[in-house]
């Protein structure tokens, strides 16, 4: 008779290994999404940096905003002179919603504040706004469309990330940037572009789940949305 092979099981030192592997792989997962998270954050931040700085040296040489100045169209060299105004805002001091918000960048841009050259259109679209890093319209504008623990937000300038950005990292971005709370300080939660318009208020959480009641005044980083935005407030 043939004698049966001993089946050999796995050394102590065998699984050790394979655990020690496992662990550095799975690290280097949660290391390597770390680091987009932060990359993440610092595009969006950098984003907001670089336009409040192009608003403010568009208003230092032009003595106007931008979007706004009635005398583009004379002033800056390449500007479209057909359609949206003939490449001029109305000159009453803000950026109006509909056509000067587009109007902004091409204004930008083409007095060379911002890298890329946009042209105004009647609609927001590839060649006319630049996006955030999930593909979706920034927005500079005179408005109230962000959220104020008081309730209706006043009118101000603002900057807006556009929507479709992962809670925690909008949530990252507001503790870097400011006090890190959806309904306070300078970087608030916006409903702009995908978001529903709730007006906050105790013990309702503003729709879609990125942000707390107006007590708790948090972002709603459990529920982990997906689609959320804010707005750099001037």
């Amino acid at each position: 008779m043939m004698a049966m092979r001993q089946q050999r099981g796995f050394t102590l030192i065998e699984i050790a290994i394979v655990l020690v592997i496992v662990g550095l792989l799975l690290g280097g997962v949660l290391k390597g999404q770390e680091l987009i998270t932060s990359a993440r954050v610092r595009n969006l931040i950098s984003t907001q940096d670089g336009v409040k700085a192009a608003f403010f040296g568009f208003q230092d040489r032009f003595r106007a905003v931008p979007g706004d100045y009635q005398q583009a169209a004379q002033n800056i060299a390449n500007m479209a002179t057909t359609g949206c105004g003939a490449g001029n805002g109305n000159g009453n001091g803000t950026i109006d919603p509909g056509t000067e918000s587009v109007l902004t960048w091409e204004h930008l841009s083409k007095a060379g504040f911002i890298t890329g050259t946009f042209v105004c259109n009647a609609a927001q679209g590839v060649d006319t706004t630049p996006t955030n890093p999930y593909n979706v319209w920034l927005q500079l504008i005179f408005d109230g469309v962000y959220v104020d623990a008081a309730g209706a937000a006043p009118q101000r300038h603002n900057l807006k990330t556009g929507a479709q950005i992962p809670v925690e990292i909008i949530a990252e971005v507001d503790r870097k940037v400011d006090d890190g709370r959806p309904y306070t300080g300078s970087f608030r939660f916006s409903v702009y572009q995908g978001n529903a318009a709730v007006v906050p208020s105790a013990g309702a959480a503003v729709a879609p789940n990125c942000a707390t009641d107006a007590l708790a005044n948090q972002w709603n980083s459990v529920n982990g949305s997906p689609n959320c935005g804010g707005a750099i407030v001037f």
